[in-house]
């Protein structure tokens, strides 16, 4: 694994030039790019109401914004990169992470959530399976990864420290134990907040240093009037060049937008 093997990711093929810039941009924040999209939500919204009243589901716009995600990662791969011991490497399929609040109140805690998205899953056997996801999430149940925190936090902060120091040092050179980076929810392909489910605006969002997650993604509060929505992203430019990245986020604005296209499309 220390020549180009990890368990969640395989070596990239790029151009010397790309191959540079993990040692030339040493941080994600160091490797920022962000982007901005107002999208039009007219179709989209109709679109989930008439097929919330068929299906008797609860799909929402987010739920729309995930699974068009996780589609563009497999129809643009390059943004499924990720870097690590300075090394760019094709991920091993695709994962999104997000958070919700357990409850509306100050100091409710946040419940993280990492799901793994296969290609050919359905909208609607992703509703259902987030569903039963957040359920889980925003019970009082204790999360494999809450566990897993709990007991290095026990640790005085002299063992804490050179413990964390040691993941990393492990991690850059695929060496990492997978039980604890598996469920690690900032190993991922993209973070996603639902801002808007809070009712304020998307806001740009740092990348984590901790992890191997290049894409943080925004989603701000549906206009009432206009149906538009602002979504805003964080990027590391290092994994690959942002006309790449910009080709792919104008295909989410399509699917996004028109929805019954390309999900309707697939079933018929």
């Amino acid at each position: 694994r220390m020549f180009g093997r990890r368990r969640d990711g395989t070596l990239a093929k790029v151009a010397p030039y790309r191959r540079m810039m993990p040692f030339l941009m040493r941080g994600r924040n160091e490797s920022v790019v962000y982007f901005e999209q107002r999208l039009d939500l007219k179709k989209a919204t109709t679109w989930i109401e008439t097929r919330n009243t068929r299906t008797g589901q609860r799909a929402t716009m987010f739920h729309l914004v995930l699974y068009a995600l996780a589609r563009v990662l497999y129809e643009r791969p390059h943004l499924n990169r990720f870097i690590a011991g300075k090394r760019i490497f094709d991920r091993r399929g695709v994962f999104l992470t997000f958070a919700a609040k357990k409850a509306f109140r100050d100091d409710a805690p946040l419940a993280t959530v990492k799901r793994g998205f296969a290609k050919d899953e359905s909208f609607d056997a992703m509703v259902a399976a987030l569903t039963t996801d957040i359920k889980v999430a925003k019970s009082d149940a204790i999360s494999k990864v809450d566990k897993e925190l709990g007991f290095f936090l026990k640790l005085p902060g002299f063992i804490l420290s050179p413990a964390v120091s040691l993941l990393r040092w492990l991690d850059a050179r695929g060496l990492a134990p997978k039980a604890l980076i598996g469920d690690d929810p900032m190993y991922t392909s993209a973070f996603v907040a639902n801002l808007g489910s809070l009712g304020i605006d998307a806001a740009y969002h740092h990348l984590y240093e901790y992890g191997n997650c290049p894409l943080f993604v925004t989603v701000g509060r549906i206009d009432a009037q206009t149906h538009e929505v602002v979504i805003k992203y964080s990027y590391d430019e290092r994994v690959e060049d942002g006309f790449y990245a910009a080709t792919a986020l104008g295909l989410l604005r399509t699917w996004i937008e028109d929805p019954e296209s390309w999900i309707d499309a697939a079933r018929s």
